[in-house]
């Protein structure tokens, strides 16, 4: 294996391997071993695994690597085609696949997969579908594996985890993160052997800002003029910001606690910053400025944050569109966007390193709790992470703001010397183990009661929770599926209800699953339905996301859009988003245009894109639903309501949408130029239709074509 590692670093332009890179080769990393990698970012985690995975495809075996997010699975795709350029493969095609989409699916197109690159929502629905192909992985490569600790993403991760240790085929587990604090109790539980080090390729240097004094790790300080902005806290944030450039041209990345913060700080930076670029900087940056207009969304966010970044400054968020988010990450890697400011979500996301990360506040938004929370040291340390551009910098510097809130001294000992929290299991949350509960059930044709505890026994959580503890919550929580219908209790035998199992694959909380059951029972149908009812159950259920909340100023006119739907006079409160949400959607159905909703709304497009996505999936599960309990009256209705909510179309444009090449812009031009049909396109000579409205010639060749075929 060894010639292969060599050849592996010539083609990486490695000059030797890092530390920790040795750690992991002298445990066995490249024989088989069990591996937890906790180094900083950047110390070279990608390669380890890498030397895994020669081992494994030697020996003919597939590679399976688990990422907790969509656009850290594209980075790594890219990453991986390296493997392939081995002369130890030169006589076999190495297939790479990435799939983190349709949860109701078996992944039967990865079966000839080598490597697969897969979310964790992606792996646990695959296990629920009991694909055969699992069984001949020999390698499961497990990033950010401290998510473990989070509350939403914590609790798949965990079973998973549970689910791979417990393969028959025993498959070689590489877990990676930059900051677990009790790393050996983690490596305990999945028998893996720990390897720990500080090591990083670049310097990292913590600090607290207080009024123009930086005080550092390393023991320095030193003082930093403010720009002129007279509130301690912008002004230090844009000083820091602007300083790193200054000083031999760093960039510099800094972590706003809302989406708001971002952008307001972002627009504050951009009326000072121009004066420290050079003409070619500029010229770089108004191209970038130029592209997001032409690429990105038709809203007035997008506008703004074109006309910012023409300056050499950016925001990102997940509010903005995934285009645009594309075009600032790209922007800021090549260093053309100076100074980028973030919400800390980004730091569990893309690879952005910079020269300097300042944490504006060590506070951030909590959905939940309805307000600011303090971050916890796992969370601050991964933003830390970022600092420190490996190809370009011999040190990093994270530096946090001092505001009103809070004593410098306490967040230098705090958060700068404090150790990360320790990673604990997030599994005793009621819909979690609600959601898996029935997940391990469904995947059998039976269960005993035993085997059920069994496995609980085996997750993390029973590392901190008695075995009685969790026996009691889980023998409560099977009575509940028993009465709705989900399982079958026969003594200690467990069965998955035809209702249970189909909930279960498709990967929806059973309380989401039960919601839509109810209200499709008792439901009527008429010749008239448009399939609204059906939009305000899937707005109402456990499932849906993004919940927009209901601004005061809104009230009222959200109670008057809620009459005209004819969508009963129910109260406010017992709706909390759900009123929104539903109204944004029809008003989407309505062909209404993104930038018109950001207006009218406040909603942004990245958030009606994963609201759009979120609803033509539950749309999906409701109509699986209905076909399971018989009712065939609302198929049809249901799978337009679908499509109108895909596309946002009217009913009218359903027949139009379905050509290639055909959005929701194109459709209605067609539709106003007589054409409503197929039959009416196919009538009509290629040049009358290459001469309406966004058509064109060339896509009405295409369109064409289609017909004829």
């Amino acid at each position: 294996m060894k010639e292969y590692l060599q050849e592996l670093l010539r083609l990486l332009n490695y000059g030797s391997l890092y530390p920790p890179q040795e750690l992991a080769l002298s445990k066995g990393v490249m024989n088989g071993n069990n591996i937890l990698v906790t180094t900083p970012t950047s110390s070279g985690k990608t390669l380890i695994g890498l030397m895994g995975m020669i081992n494994i495809l030697n020996k003919r075996k597939k590679v399976v690597y688990l990422t907790p997010l969509k656009a850290l699975a594209a980075e790594k795709f890219n990453e991986f085609k390296i493997i392939k350029n081995l002369s130890c493969f030169k006589n076999r095609k190495i297939n790479i696949a990435i799939s983190t989409g349709d949860y109701d699916s078996s992944g039967t197109e990865l079966i000839d997969k080598d490597i697969i690159i897969l979310t964790n929502e992606k792996m646990d629905s695959i296990l629920r579908h009991d694909s055969s192909w699992i069984f001949d992985v020999g390698l499961f490569i497990i990033d950010e594996i401290h998510l473990l600790t989070e509350r939403e993403r914590g609790p798949t991760l965990e079973i998973i985890l549970t689910k791979i240790k417990l393969m028959p085929q025993k498959p070689q587990i590489i877990g990676i993160s930059a900051t677990i604090s009790n790393s050996n109790e983690i490596a305990d539980w999945l028998k893996c052997e720990p390897i720990q080090s500080k090591w990083r390729p670049t310097e990292l240097i913590e600090g607290v800002y207080n009024y123009g004094k930086v005080t550092m790790s390393n023991g320095t300080t030193f003082e930093i003029d403010n720009i002129g902005v007279a509130d301690n806290s912008t002004g230090g944030i844009l000083s820091l910001a602007m300083n790193s450039i200054t000083n031999d041209g760093g960039q510099s990345l800094v972590f706003a606690e809302t989406r708001k913060r971002a952008v307001s700080l972002a627009k504050k930076t951009s009326d000072v910053l121009p004066k420290l670029l050079d003409k070619a900087s500029k010229l770089s940056a108004q191209k970038i400025g130029v592209e997001i207009l032409k690429q990105g969304d038709d809203t007035e966010l997008n506008r703004t944050l074109s006309n910012i970044v023409t300056k050499g400054v950016g925001f990102h968020h997940a509010g903005l569109g995934l285009k645009s988010r594309q075009i600032v990450e790209d922007a800021f890697r090549k260093g053309t966007i100076k100074i980028l400011f973030a919400t800390p979500t980004l730091a569990a996301g893309v690879n952005l390193p910079a020269r300097r990360v300042v944490i504006t506040s060590i506070f951030r938004y909590d959905y939940e709790y309805g307000g600011n929370v303090p971050l916890s040291i796992l969370q601050y340390k991964q933003l830390c992470g970022r600092a420190g551009r490996p190809a370009y910098d011999k040190y990093g510097e994270a530096i946090i703001i001092a505001d009103s809130r809070t004593n410098p001294e306490d967040l230098y000992n705090h958060f700068v010397l404090g150790e990360p929290e320790p990673i604990v299991s997030q599994l005793m949350n009621e819909t979690a183990l609600r959601v898996h509960v029935l997940g391990v059930i469904a995947s059998r044709p039976k269960i005993l009661k035993s085997e059920l505890l069994y496995f609980f026994e085996e997750t993390f959580l029973s590392k901190n929770h008695r075995n009685e503890s969790i026996s009691f919550e889980i023998d409560s929580l099977l009575h509940y599926l028993h009465d709705e219908g989900l399982i079958i209790m026969r003594n200690e035998l467990l069965m998955a209800t035809r209702f249970g199992k189909r909930i279960s694959l498709l990967y929806i909380d059973p309380k989401t699953g039960i919601h839509f059951k109810k209200n499709l029972d008792f439901y009527n149908s008429n010749k008239f339905d448009d399939g609204i009812n059906f939009l305000h159950w899937i707005c109402d259920s456990y499932d849906f996301y993004p919940k927009l909340t209901l601004r005061q100023n809104e009230v009222e006119y959200f109670e008057r859009m809620f009459e005209k739907h004819e969508l009963g006079s129910h109260g406010l409160s017992n709706y909390d988003y759900t009123l929104k949400n539903l109204i944004i959607l029809l008003e989407w159905i309505d062909e209404s245009s993104e930038a018109n909703l950001n207006e009218k709304f406040g909603v942004e497009p990245g958030d009606l894109y994963r609201m759009v996505e979120t609803t033509y999936w539950l749309s999906y599960c409701l109509y699986e639903i209905a076909k399971l309990i018989g009712r065939k009256d609302l198929l049809l209705v249901i799978a337009k309501l679908r499509l109108r909510i895909k596309h946002g179309i009217k009913s009218e444009l359903i027949p139009l949408i379905q050509l290639e090449g055909i959005g929701r812009i194109r459709a209605r031009a067609l539709y106003k130029a007589g054409i409503t049909n197929v039959t009416d396109m196919d009538k009509i000579s290629e040049s009358e239709l290459g001469s309406i409205s966004k058509i064109g010639v060339k896509l009405a060749k295409k369109l064409k074509n289609q017909i004829k075929n």
